[in-house]
C-alpha cells in the first residue's frame, strides 16, 4: 500500500506505472491505481495524507473497498480504449 500527495495525478501514476515513481513503488512494483482523493488546497491533501499513513491497514481497506470493492485499477477506466463513433 502507498499513500502520496500530487498535484498531478495522472503524471504520477504514469511515473509508477513506468517505475520512476518514488523508490518505494518501483521496489514493490505498486503499479496500480485503487483509490484517489481531489482536495482544494494542497495543504488539506497533506493533512488528508498524514492522517491516511497513521491509519491502521484495515481502516485502509475500508476508505478503498467503499469506492472500489474490486480494487480495479483506477487506469484502466481512465484510460480504457473507446469504440469509435459512427
Amino acid at each position: 500500500m502507498y499513500v502520496g500527495v500530487t498535484a498531478d495525478a495522472i503524471g504520477r501514476v504514469y511515473q509508477h506505472r513506468e517505475g520512476s515513481g518514488s523508490r518505494h513503488v518501483a521496489d514493490f512494483a505498486k503499479t496500480r491505481l485503487v483509490y484517489v482523493e481531489h482536495h482544494d488546497t494542497i495543504e488539506g491533501a497533506i493533512a488528508r495524507e498524514k492522517l491516511v499513513k497513521k491509519w491502521r491497514r484495515e481502516w485502509k481497506f475500508a476508505l478503498i473497498e467503499a469506492d472500489n470493492p474490486d480494487w480495479n485499477d483506477l487506469w484502466d477506466q481512465w484510460f480504457a480504449p473507446r469504440a469509435p463513433e459512427d
